[in-house]
């Protein structure tokens, strides 16, 4: 049986992300018409990318983290895959 609730907020969790990332298509423009030979990125458009890419960042793990939920819930995900206490990385 499916869990109208749960898809709904997945969906909505997957507008964020899409939004989020589409937010990035202005500033990409300018960005891109930059001549590096000729000019430098402006202040202000490092601050919109700043913000951006910041709220891409927030949206991408929420979703992952919704998504990463419903797998377990399913049993198709198992618990953490990294080893504690050092993060995985051998010395």
């Amino acid at each position: 049986m499916t869990d109208a609730t749960e898809i709904d907020a997945l969906k909505a969790s997957l507008r964020g992300a899409r939004n989020a990332a589409s937010a990035l298509g202005e500033v990409a423009t300018r960005v891109d018409a930059v001549d590096a030979h000729q000019a430098d990125v402006s202040d202000a458009d490092l601050d919109v990318l700043r913000d951006l890419t910041l709220a891409n960042a927030i949206a991408a793990q929420a979703l992952r983290g919704f998504i990463e939920s419903m797998l377990k819930r399913r049993g198709k995900l198992t618990a953490s895959t990294v080893e504690s206490g050092n993060a995985g990385i051998d010395e």
